[in-house]
């Protein structure tokens, strides 16, 4: 019976060494589990930092490209009034070149 006895010791050292083993697997896993929780965490808040960074940037930028399309309609409205001004000065100077023209062919006017 002592044989037996022992052999039954022995697979109980085994069987609480297995359970030791087993427990220290898990307190390593806990630790792995916290550390990726708590790097999720950072990550997580890092991405709504950013997500807030790109709403005010989207922001931003539809504010100076909405900016831009305004300046672009002013300076097309502007070079087009500019150019019809152009053309009423060369019409304008035409019609002084033509006075003038016409008044050098015309007699003089005689005074008393």
């Amino acid at each position: 019976m002592t044989q037996q006895g022992a052999v039954l010791q022995g697979y109980n050292n085994e069987l609480v060494k297995c359970i030791e083993d087993l427990c220290m697997q898990k307190e390593e896993l806990n630790k792995q589990i916290q550390q990726a929780q708590e790097e999720k965490n950072k990550l997580q808040h890092e991405i709504q930092v950013l997500s807030e960074q790109l709403e005010c940037v989207c922001e931003n930028l539809a504010q100076k490209v909405a900016s831009r399309n305004e300046l672009d309609k002013i300076l097309a409205e502007t070079e087009a009034a500019y150019m019809k001004i152009l053309d009423s000065s060369r019409t304008l100077l035409n019609v002084l070149k033509k006075e003038v023209g016409s008044l050098k062919h015309s007699p003089d006017l005689k005074t008393n």
